[in-house]
């Protein structure tokens, strides 16, 4: 009777395990890397700010330099409403009246104590317990007027005019978290009501930020179906400002930054919701991800095949067939067989190729698919080209309901093993694809699982 919560108290625990040995990766990969995390004021009035904290918190342990940026704009409009002041919106930005400031003033200093009462905590029961986290805010932020509009005076409301990089970097390395509010300060003295949106954009600009993520209302962006769109260019986002421009005027702005962002050297921009618990580690330590990310590397430019594309495909794979590494496939094969065929393409050139060839199974076989033809232009062998398009054919083959990959190969051996796959025999391969097994070529077999 007693073995059954155990049993899956042991399998929860295996769960955690396995999880937490494949984050190794990506801690790894993001330690000393310089992150700009923006929310607004709806995020920390939702119930998960306090999971957000946590997380940040275990983010800063892992030693992220991390720079949180945050808004105000609920709690400013409440404090206006309490005092029956009405400031009015154009173009999706408050007109700031001198009357109105201290309200403004007020929403984002309480905000600001508010965060970090929060970082300071460290009670033993908590995820906080021995974190011990020191928070830096200050005059980083020099703003200048928004000035006159299309007619209309902004009068307080600014726009940055610089980021004071070189104070930001000293306290990240001095293993401080730095926290930004919506707010600049001018040369004259002055205090000017920013966008956060704005000011988070601006200093990951110009601290060239690893990383910019937007928590927002909604996970990341979705499409005709409902699904998450995990990978964007960051051209591809007008289709999405356009859609969102009356419907969702916040969402709307980050879009808009995060083109901005992407388009002057932020790598990686994500999208992804505040009311999510678990959304930034999630997006950030698992390979899928649970967002939307914006990158100005050439994910968007991996595609299937097309006829057009035999010619290029003949010239990246005829060495690498004059060396053995690769069989031979003669043009009309190739031509057959191009819909099979995954590509990147950069000005007309075809980078790398990769082919996803369904096996036929027996009803007792679990169905599979073999990657085959894997290949990469020779000035491009150092970068990720090869991990993005088996990636993508992964996407596909689980799209297709294959639940297991093979590869057979003579020379790649380690570079498939880096990439979570394992070496089995030949007889673990499907019958139909061992019965066209090439004895004297004596490929290695490898198998990855798809979850």
């Amino acid at each position: 009777m007693s073995s059954k919560p155990v049993s899956k108290s042991h399998n929860n625990t295996q769960h955690y395990v396995h999880w937490f040995r494949h984050s190794a990766p990506y801690i790894n990969a993001h330690r000393d890397k310089t992150f700009v995390l923006m929310f607004g004021g709806e995020a920390v009035r939702h119930p998960n700010f306090e999971h957000i904290i946590h997380d940040i918190a275990l983010l800063h342990s892992l030693g992220i330099r991390l720079i949180l940026v945050y808004g105000a704009r609920p709690q400013i409009n409440q404090n206006l409403k309490e005092k029956g002041i009405e400031t009015p919106f154009y173009d999706n930005s408050r007109i700031t009246t001198r009357e109105s400031l201290s309200c403004v003033m007020s929403a984002v200093g309480s905000i600001r104590l508010e965060i970090e009462a929060l970082l300071s905590m460290g009670l033993a029961n908590s995820p906080m317990y021995g974190a011990r986290i020191d928070v830096v805010s200050g005059n980083f932020v020099t703003a200048k007027p928004y000035g006159i509009r299309d007619g209309m005076d902004f009068q307080l409301t600014g726009e940055v005019r610089s980021i004071d990089t070189d104070a930001i970097d000293r306290h990240l390395d001095n293993h401080n978290i730095v926290l930004l509010g919506p707010t600049g300060y001018s040369t004259t003295g002055e205090v000017f009501n920013l966008r956060a949106e704005e000011v988070a954009t601006k200093t990951a600009t110009y601290l060239k930020a690893d990383k910019l993520i937007f928590l927002g209302e909604q996970q990341g962006l979705l499409n005709e179906d409902e699904q998450i769109l995990r990978e964007l260019s960051p051209h591809q986002l007008d289709y999405y400002i356009q859609q969102y421009q009356t419907i969702s005027p916040t969402l709307t702005l980050h879009l808009q930054q995060a083109k901005k962002a992407s388009l002057s050297g932020v790598h990686r921009v994500h999208l992804i919701s505040y009311a999510y618990d678990g959304a930034l580690l999630e997006e950030l330590f698992t390979r899928d991800g649970i967002g939307t990310m914006i990158t100005d590397a050439h994910y968007e430019e991996v595609r299937m095949a097309n006829i057009q594309d035999v010619g290029g495909l003949m010239n990246l794979l005829r060495p690498l067939e004059e060396e053995g590494i690769l069989v031979y496939r003669s043009r009309e094969r190739l031509e057959q067989e191009i819909s099979q065929f995954a590509v990147i393409e950069r000005d007309g050139t075809i980078l790398a190729c990769a082919a996803l060839y369904p096996i036929p199974t027996e009803f007792n076989e679990t169905r599979s698919a073999e990657i085959a033809c894997v290949a990469v232009h020779p000035s491009y062998r150092k970068s990720n080209r090869g991990s993005q398009i088996l990636q993508f054919l992964e996407e596909k083959a689980k799209e297709q309901g294959i639940r297991q990959l093979f590869v057979l190969t003579t020379r790649t051996a380690h570079w498939f093993l880096e990439h979570g796959f394992h070496q089995v025999s030949v007889d673990d391969l499907p019958n139909a694809r061992q019965a066209l097994y090439n004895y004297q070529r004596n490929s290695l077999v490898f198998k990855k699982l798809l979850p």
